[in-house]
């Protein structure tokens, strides 16, 4: 009997350590932001330098200056607002854009209440947007 319950033991033992892995494995591209990027920001913006869509590359964003990226038709209340994009000014602009900067032409999109979400794709933009 106790080689069965060996057995059994190190076949749980197994098992749990595979759904730790899958587990661990499902929740990585949620970490880096990449899936909260591509829920919430990819429909508009590309990371491509020069791949305007509906709005803006957001290739260099962080650290830059708000509506002043080429060959891009920014609002004027955007391009004569003063905002540079570091990590605190993003958060808050993917949070509310319009309480960054109102009439901005984000619309429909009316910003993002999950503040780990949009930590992670603060922190994928700064990673993957070929910027500082």
């Amino acid at each position: 009997m106790s080689h069965l319950v060996r057995i059994v033991v190190a076949t749980l033992a197994v098992c749990v350590g595979l759904l730790r892995s899958t587990a661990a494995m499902s929740a990585a591209p949620a970490e880096d932001g990449r899936v909260e990027f591509n829920n919430f920001c990819r429909t508009c913006h590309s990371l491509k330098a020069d791949d305007n869509r509906l709005g803006p590359s957001l290739h260099g964003v962080v650290g830059s200056k708000a509506g002043h990226s080429p060959g891009y038709a920014y609002s004027q209340r955007l391009k004569q607002s003063g905002v540079t994009w570091d990590e605190a000014t993003l958060d808050r602009w993917i949070e509310h854009p319009d309480a960054v900067i109102p009439n901005n032409n984000m619309k429909p999109y009316n910003g993002l209440n999950d503040a780990a979400a949009r930590k992670r794709i603060v922190e994928f933009l700064k990673k993957n947007s070929g910027g500082s």
